[in-house]
């Protein structure tokens, strides 16, 4: 699972984004016969099936599964074969279960060149106090020169009577934004406005020239700097360069210290006000008397991947046509910082070889049961997700089936089954009619279902079927719940395992007695869906729904 998104989709891995250090020696004997014994311990058919490919995917000689890595090249060579085994029809490139996904891999190179033009005067601006550049995706070089305004956190949301951008024109301007979104709007809501990639498509909309973030009066960027530093990574358009979410507003970078000091007094406002109206949310747009010139280098690097498709063609003359996708994201962070005991390789096993084990699994469910289901279902798994959804991304833009066909999304991301779990948690259920169906079927599969347990966490819009939600495309996101045990579960996964080296069989506490159990509840809601009688719609007026064009929602 993505952490949650930072600016531009930056993932925080827990230490996996540090200098990456050569393998670590061999684990000691011991405790390698221990993790053996667990790995090797026999098990019913059905749990050893899941867990067979856990033990594949999840092994140190896949390294973490890294986007663009050859081990994961041979992760997805392996879900390929799986998915041939089941009996899935090819839905990749070139009649193969493969679609090539183009990458780019991207930071800023040296420290570029950020001045103000203010009252007559150019001043240079000093790099890691006044400003940090960010890569551009889609240009070696990029320039941009245009007065700066301030939009506050850059939103437009009329449902909660906000317009950051009222009385302002920023055409040909540079917008200056804050992170963050309100307290009040509602968590899904609120994570997707406080997206900064949502706030960079917005300025796009109003004809922005460029993006910076900035800081309060005073206050250094440096605290930004390693994210400046990390590389980041998006898929590649047609004309060979990196996506950008909006065309031609570039992310400059960052500003603060001096700089904004320097707006500020120009603008006749007190840095101390200013500061606490940015931090609380008050301070209106602004119009600084300023020119802010940006020149920002960047190394690109291109890199391939692979998403994994295969499909279940419907059985219905009038529904085959239609396509539910069932997704689940094969990639890790790869090898990284070490642990207190030396291990450098972040296995992923929870996350999320067990969701790829249980597509795998569940498409193995229909092919068993000797009835085709109503409407075709893909089964797809993607890469880079742990770079922000890239590979989900790629799909939704370019999709092997005819995106007017695409009817629904259930995204299987790091279940956490290391707990007998008692009810089932759909992320983003209440916004559409697949919220009922999803009801009814953890019912007949022997589960309650309950309402998102978190919802100031936002997780509707921090994983893959999020690239499908604003493809306009109804969506859910499962996992097991947090009855009974589930809270601690999950708190201590969270704490312990999540993004770490721990996360592999033998330290993670998976029990795949529990495995199994969500396979079957996936297996009901899959089939429920491909079977319904009428296609996946979105709640009428639903905020997400009437946004992207959803069906259902006008």
């Amino acid at each position: 699972m993505v952490r949650f998104l930072l600016p531009l989709g930056l993932v925080a891995m827990a230490g996996a984004a540090a200098a990456q250090p050569a393998l670590s020696a061999e684990r000691p004997a011991s405790e390698a016969a221990a993790r053996n014994a667990a790995i090797t311990r026999a098990l019913p058919p059905d749990q050893a099936a899941m867990k067979a490919h856990v033990m594949f995917l999840a092994s140190d000689e896949m390294r973490g599964r890294e986007a663009g890595s050859e081990e994961y090249d041979i992760a997805a060579q392996y879900v390929a074969a799986q998915f041939y085994a089941a009996g899935l029809r090819p839905a990749g490139d070139d009649g193969g279960y493969l679609q090539h996904v183009p990458l780019v891999s991207y930071k800023a190179k040296g420290e570029g060149g950020f001045t103000l033009s203010l009252g007559g005067k150019k001043v240079a601006l000093k790099y890691g106090r006044d400003y940090l550049p960010m890569g551009d995706p889609a240009a070696d070089e990029t320039r941009a020169s245009g007065q700066i305004v301030f939009v506050g956190q850059g939103i437009v949301a009329p449902q909660h009577d906000r317009n950051d951008y009222a009385g302002v024109d920023v055409a040909g301007k540079i917008v200056a934004i804050v992170t963050g979104a309100p307290d009040s709007f509602g968590g899904e809501e609120r994570a997707h406005f406080g997206s900064t990639t949502n706030k960079i498509v917005e300025a796009g909309k109003h004809g922005a020239a460029g993006v910076v973030l900035m800081m309060p009066p005073g206050e250094s960027v440096a605290g930004m700097q390693r994210l400046a530093d990390h590389a980041r990574m998006t898929w590649v358009d047609a004309d060979g360069n990196g996506h950008r979410p909006a065309a031609d507003t570039p992310l400059l970078g960052v500003i603060g210290g001096e700089a904004t000091e320097m707006l500020a007094k120009a603008a006749g406002v007190d840095g101390k006000d200013m500061a606490a109206g940015m931090r609380d949310g008050t301070f209106r747009p602004t119009v600084f008397p300023a020119t802010l010139n940006a020149e920002v280098e960047t190394d690109r690097r291109r890199v391939e991947s692979s998403n994994v498709a295969g499909i279940l063609p419907g059985s219905d003359p009038a529904l085959k046509d239609q396509v539910v996708i069932l997704s689940a994201h094969l990639d890790h962070v790869g090898v990284g910082k070490a642990d207190a005991a030396g291990d450098t390789i972040y296995n992923g096993a929870e996350d999320n070889a067990v969701g790829i084990a249980s597509l795998i699994e569940e498409a193995k469910r229909f092919k068993a049961s000797g009835k085709p289901p109503r409407r075709s279902i893909l089964f797809l798994a993607v890469t880079a997700e742990e770079k922000g959804l890239v590979g989900s991304e790629y799909f939704a833009f370019h999709p092997t089936v005819p995106k007017e066909n695409l009817v629904a999304d259930v995204n299987l991301d790091m279940p956490i089954i290391t707990y007998p779990f008692e009810d089932v948690i759909a992320f983003g259920a209440k916004r559409s009619t697949l919220g009922p169906i999803v009801e009814q079927a953890a019912a007949d599969a022997g589960v309650t279902f309950s309402p998102d347990p978190m919802p100031e966490m936002g997780l509707f819009v921090r994983s893959d079927h999020y690239r499908f939600v604003q493809q306009g495309i109804p969506s859910v996101f499962l996992w097991p719940g947090e009855k009974g045990p589930g809270k601690k579960a999950v708190e201590t996964f969270f704490a312990e395992h999540y993004h770490k080296p721990s996360d592999q069989i033998g330290k993670s506490g998976i029990d795949w007695a529990q495995g199994v159990r969500f396979i079957d509840v996936n297996y009901q809601i899959a089939r429920a869906i491909a079977d319904a009688d009428h296609r996946p719609a979105w709640n009428k007026g639903d905020f997400f729904g009437t946004l992207y064009g959803g069906y259902g929602a006008k």
